[in-house]
């Protein structure tokens, strides 16, 4: 479980992005190019990342990111910075396997994933509800650390 000042969470996203033209240029200089940099980026945000896989062709990517960060913004964040830095150290990539600025797909996979089963959440909703409480609201974080 995460915290910040406003709110504790944990909100897990597995995210899959590919190359333009699914074209197979990861050698191993870049896959850990890459792997270091989505680390680099992640650090710097404070993200988490649970799990990382570059691929020949895309990214497999598990990260742990606050409620207030849209997962479409980690895709664009990670894509477009990550694009930026392959091109400036590896610039033939940019003349031989892709032309104009797009080393991605514009497409890309998210799911949300946590920790909580759909089941007890039903549960502390129901047992809220039976406690009288309206569960809607929360008195104190208290109410969510019990749980």
């Amino acid at each position: 479980m995460s915290y910040s000042s406003s709110a504790v969470y944990e909100i897990n996203y597995h995210i899959v992005w590919c190359t333009k033209y699914r074209k197979q240029v990861m050698n191993d200089e870049l896959k850990q190019f890459l792997d270091d940099q989505i680390r680099t980026i992640a650090d710097s945000k404070e993200w988490e990342i649970l799990e990382l896989e570059v691929m020949p062709e895309y990214i497999h990517l598990f990260i742990s990111a606050p409620p207030f960060i849209a997962p479409t913004d980690i895709v664009k964040i990670m894509k477009g910075v990550t694009t930026k830095r392959v091109f400036q150290k590896f610039p033939e990539l940019r003349k031989k396997e892709f032309w104009g600025n797009h080393l991605w797909s514009p497409s890309y996979y998210v799911g949300s994933h946590g920790q909580v089963s759909a089941e007890t959440i039903k549960k502390y909703i129901d047992g809220s509800s039976n406690r009288g409480r309206n569960s809607s609201t929360c008195s104190s974080s208290e109410n969510w650390n019990s749980h």
